[in-house]
């Protein structure tokens, strides 16, 4: 629903925080400066957050879902072009996420020399709309008809029985599974992040299919902006990536094996694909989103001196808001005590 109403940061009116002092601190108590910080700027760096008080926002009786599937040999690096154009701009109810991976698929060719399978690229558009199919199909049909949505492919839920559906949970589940805080299994993962600001050309795209087939691991999610996320003025939280951000990538692997050569060989995989594609994303600074910490981009070794190694994995993350971030952690927490490999630091005096 970020296209439609932003972020959770953007509707936090009150908080609570254990700041270093061991006071508790609410938005009247701890100052408006650190009130901005903690909404977006990675709270453990200012002290213990124990709550946020968030402002709900309205959503309608009926929402509406769609997962469709599209390979290679049904054109899809046309219809993820066509994508890129639209997925900002579209009807601000209308969320579609696209994930992209390798899949294996069986051959039809029944000859003995014909290989038995083959990789392909997958791309899976995933949707949540804000209203009832027929609408969805209206606005479908007007901005993207490339995709071929039909009224079957359309599910209408309630919005709390979209939170189950977009979890791959089956329709009998309860909403009460919702409550559960512990995962299905343990599993390794590898995450890092981009931001894309102009759409990729389809030569791009088909070398980008033929790297990701090479690979043969992972995957990118796909997120669109625009709509509400391009209307909230950059400072207005920590959170910068607004206005002129098409859609946010996270690189994603999964695994189970164990082991050193496991953990190199999954993670080698992700950090080589997000080499591949640093001449389609965001410069000067890279983008980086918070939620995906990726100590790639850069860490704090020595937690009373890191500044000048912050200021290399912050700007990515929080851009023209890092230095904002910084004052404040120097007034609130001038001797580091809340420090980890990716904090805010202080400027030391």
């Amino acid at each position: 629903m970020l296209r439609k109403n932003g972020l959770s940061v953007d509707h936090i009116v009150d908080a609570q925080i254990v700041g270093v002092n061991g006071r508790i601190l609410d938005r009247k108590s701890m100052g408006e400066d650190l009130f901005w910080a903690i909404r977006g700027g990675g709270g453990a760096s200012f002290g213990v957050i124990l709550s946020y008080k968030i402002k709900l926002v309205r959503v309608p009786e009926i929402v509406t879902v769609f997962r469709v599937e599209k390979t290679f040999a049904e054109n899809d690096t046309e219809i993820v072009y066509k994508w890129q154009h639209i997925a900002d701009k579209i009807d601000n109810d209308l969320f579609i996420r696209l994930l992209v991976q390798p899949i294996t698929v069986k051959n039809d060719n029944e000859s003995s020399k014909a290989e038995k399978s083959t990789t392909t690229i997958q791309a899976t558009f995933k949707s949540l709309f804000l209203g009832d199919a027929t609408r969805l199909i209206s606005v479908m049909n007007k901005d993207f008809p490339e995709l071929g949505l039909m009224k079957e492919d359309c599910k209408e839920m309630s919005w709390i029985e979209s939170v189950l559906d977009w979890a791959n949970f089956d329709k009998e589940t309860s909403v009460d599974v919702l409550l559960n805080r512990i995962p299905k299994s343990v599993k390794f993962l590898k995450r890092k992040s981009d931001y894309v600001q102009k759409p990729i050309q389809k030569n791009g795209l088909e070398g980008l299919w033929k790297k990701m087939i090479e690979l043969g691991k992972g995957g990118m999610v796909l997120n669109p902006y625009g709509g509400r996320m391009s209307e909230i003025p950059a400072s207005e939280t920590p959170f910068p990536h607004r206005a002129g951000k098409i859609f946010k990538i996270q690189y994603s692997v999964t695994w189970e094996e164990e082991g050193a050569e496991a953990d190199k060989k999954y993670v080698n995989a992700m950090r080589e694909l997000y080499s591949y594609m640093t001449p389609f994303v965001s410069k000067y600074p890279r983008g980086a989103y918070l939620n995906y910490r990726d100590i790639d981009i850069g860490i704090s070794h020595n937690c009373k001196n890191s500044y000048q190694e912050g200021k290399v994995y912050g700007v990515k993350y929080f851009m023209n808001n890092f230095e904002r971030l910084v004052k404040v952690k120097s007034d609130v927490d001038p001797q580091n005590f809340f420090c980890y490999e990716q904090s805010i630091p202080p400027l030391l005096k």
